[in-house]
C-alpha cells in the first residue's frame, strides 16, 4: 500500500529508507542505508546515514519504509520531505528496556517454580551451615598448627 503524503517533481534526488524516530512535530529522522563492495576485499560495507525529513501532516511512524525527496531548506538541517509512505510497519508501544525487565522477572519466576517442582536446592541461607567464627586471634593462630601437626602424624 503506497500512500502519497506529498507529490514529487521530476529530476530531484530520492531515496527509500526506515522512520526511525517521529517526535518532532512535522519531522520525522529517516534512516538510508548503502551498501558497497570494499574494493580490495570484496566485503560487503554498510552505510547508515540519518535524514530529518518534512512530515506535514504527522502521518509517519516508527518503522515505515518512505521515499524521500530533496528540497529546499526548511530549517537548519531539514532538507528532505517525505512524498510517500512505501509500507507502514507496527512497532510495539513499550520501551524495549521495559521488555526485557518483564522477562528476566518471569524467567526468574519460573526458575524459582521449577526447582520447587522438581524439589531442587534450599535457598543458599541454609544451604550452608556454619559455626560462628572465633573472635580471639590466639584460636585462629593455633588451629593451622595443630592440623599441620595431625597431617604430619597422619
Amino acid at each position: 500500500m503506497v500512500q502519497q503524503v506529498t507529490p514529487a517533481r521530476p529530476g530531484q534526488k530520492t531515496m527509500v529508507g526506515v522512520v526511525i524516530s517521529d517526535k518532532m512535530d512535522k519531522t520525522v529522522v529517516v534512516s538510508i542505508e548503502r551498501a558497497r563492495r570494499h574494493r580490495l576485499y570484496q566485503k560487503t560495507i554498510r552505510h547508515t546515514k540519518h535524514y530529518k525529513a518534512h512530515d506535514p501532516n504527522n502521518v509517519c511512524k516508527i518503522g515505515d519504509t518512505v521515499r524521500i525527496v530533496e528540497t529546499r531548506p526548511i530549517s537548519k538541517e531539514k532538507r528532505w520531505r517525505v512524498t510517500e509512505i512505501l509500507q507502514h510497519h507496527l512497532v510495539a508501544e513499550i520501551q524495549p528496556r521495559v521488555i526485557g525487565s518483564e522477562l528476566e522477572q518471569a524467567g526468574a519466576e519460573l526458575a524459582t517454580a521449577d526447582l520447587a517442582v522438581q524439589g531442587g536446592p534450599e535457598p543458599a541461607a541454609t544451604l550452608h551451615e556454619t559455626e560462628p567464627a572465633t573472635t580471639s586471634p590466639e584460636a585462629s593462630a593455633d588451629e593451622p598448627a595443630v592440623e599441620r601437626q595431625e597431617e604430619a602424624e597422619g
